[in-house]
């Protein structure tokens, strides 16, 4: 249809003509491991899937790479519900890889499913499954905007190209209405501040100190099967038995979550060791601002 033509010709025209300054960051990158390479950070408002590298050599500092037209829901962002046609907004990361042969045509040249709904879409009672990045139709180039059924969609050339890019299990895919940018300063601040709300986390926990160790989470906090309530009485049980904890905590990602609700995700390889119990686990948790302090609304494993 000529109105779809002219829609995709328009935001084709502004992606061109307004790139990233490299002076900014999307506000979501605050801190990415070592092992993660690429992170992909799409604005569903402009239709555009921005590339960006973890530049390790300059302290992790998020470097543009490329940026690429994109389709989302027919119905636009914020999904909610399965079949509501919308794309889902948030912090995910590629789950798997599908190649073209194990693909119907309608998905081009390959298809890389993301985690939604993830814990914190969860919570909010956000259902629905099926959410890849892919690419089009053999007989298609592109199409327009609003197109997919909630999917991020790429010219198959593009995504040949991005492909390059993605590790499964690693790469982050933040989904946003608008991206925000942060300057350097303002961007160093914030990943600082959230480090640190961290470090004393990991250190309260170390110090044996329940009262100290729980003032670090929400009372709106839940785990998989656990209440604040219940969680601290379980930590103030195990703790009794402790004579010392040693508490390591490497490989630390910090995304922040688009959105109205300032909430960060954080990912890292845990190393508990104490006097009578010593485990290794990759943990996932949800950090929310409540007044001027973060504290952790959701834990669990990775």
């Amino acid at each position: 249809k000529v109105a779809d033509l002219r829609a995709e010709a328009l935001v084709r025209l502004s992606g061109y003509r307004d790139k990233p300054e490299a002076r900014f960051i999307p506000r979501y990158l605050l801190q990415m491991q070592a092992s993660q390479r690429y992170a992909i950070v799409v604005d569903t408002q402009r239709s555009r899937l921005y590339v960006y590298e973890n530049d390790v050599a300059n302290g992790g500092r998020p470097r543009f790479v490329a940026d690429y037209y994109v389709s989302q829901g027919k119905l636009g962002a914020d999904k909610l519900a399965e079949g509501d046609k919308r794309t889902p907004i948030g912090v995910y990361h590629v789950t798997s890889s599908l190649p073209r042969e194990k693909l119907a045509d309608l998905y081009g040249n390959g298809a890389f499913p993301i985690n939604y709904p993830n814990e914190w879409d969860k919570r909010q009672g956000r259902n629905g499954s099926g959410i890849w990045l892919h690419g089009t139709p053999s007989d298609t180039f592109s199409r327009p905007p609003r197109a997919s059924d909630g999917c991020v969609v790429l010219t198959n050339q593009d995504l040949d190209v991005v492909a390059k890019n993605l590790q499964v299990g690693l790469t982050p895919v933040i989904i946003s209405r608008s991206v925000e940018w942060l300057s350097l300063d303002d961007w160093t601040r914030e990943r600082d501040e959230l480090n640190k709300a961290i470090e004393s986390w990991r250190a309260d926990w170390e110090s044996r100190d329940t009262d100290r160790y729980l003032k670090n989470y929400s009372r709106r906090f839940k785990s998989a099967d656990q209440s604040y309530d219940e969680f601290a009485a379980q930590k103030r049980q195990v703790n009794a038995g402790k004579d010392w904890i040693k508490l390591k905590i490497n490989n630390v990602s910090v995304f922040r979550n688009p959105g109205k609700e300032e909430v960060v995700v954080v990912t890292f390889d845990q190393d508990y060791r104490s006097n009578n119990l010593n485990n290794q686990m990759k943990k996932r948790q949800y950090w929310l601002r409540e007044g001027d302090q973060w504290k952790i609304i959701y834990e669990g494993s990775a």
